[in-house]
């Protein structure tokens, strides 16, 4: 895949699914209407925009990287023809899981909603499942050893750290 069509993709599929899980039905869950912080510490609120502040930029670098070096596209239908294992792929082996999720938590946090709570509960169990049913066979039989040795240095969802360097 040429990286023209690879960038072009990735941004569809950055609409597409993300741009859906991660703002179009927290949206219709919450109408970005704020509650009651939860827990009725507004500082929950600042924790919240921390997440998102985190989260949008993961999930963007992690894009370009699949889009730029990896020559491919997050969507399984056209797939990266290199393994990325740099910039936060350094750190943990799904970064775009664990952005998405940040800013469903985050927006949860902001709104003050136990619903909003829930539903990212239930996507990141569907993430987890997608990976390890999924995701990670179809990488182990695709890079080998190379994903094999990416996997015993970097945990799937809790960061590293320090960097690991290949």
């Amino acid at each position: 895949m040429r990286r023209t069509s690879a960038v072009l993709g990735s941004l569809i599929f950055l609409v597409i699914a993300p741009g859906f899980v991660a703002g179009i039905f927290p949206w219709w869950i919450t109408g970005w209407v704020f509650h009651s912080p939860l827990l009725g510490f507004r500082l929950i609120r600042v924790i919240g925009v921390a997440l998102i502040a985190v989260g949008v930029p993961m999930l963007l670098d992690s894009f370009a990287r699949f889009a730029v070096q990896g020559l491919g596209t997050p969507a399984p239908v056209l797939p990266t023809t290199h393994l990325v294992v740099t910039g936060l792929y350094r750190f943990v082996r799904n970064p775009m899981y664990v952005g998405v999720s940040a800013v469903i938590f985050g927006q949860a946090l902001l709104f003050g909603s136990v619903r909003l709570l829930t539903y990212g509960v239930l996507i990141w169990l569907a993430f987890h499942l997608f990976v390890l049913l999924y995701e990670e066979p179809k990488l182990r039989s695709s890079f080998d050893g190379e994903y094999q040795i990416f996997c015993q240095n970097v945990p799937r969802w809790i960061p590293r750290i320090r960097p690991w360097h290949k």
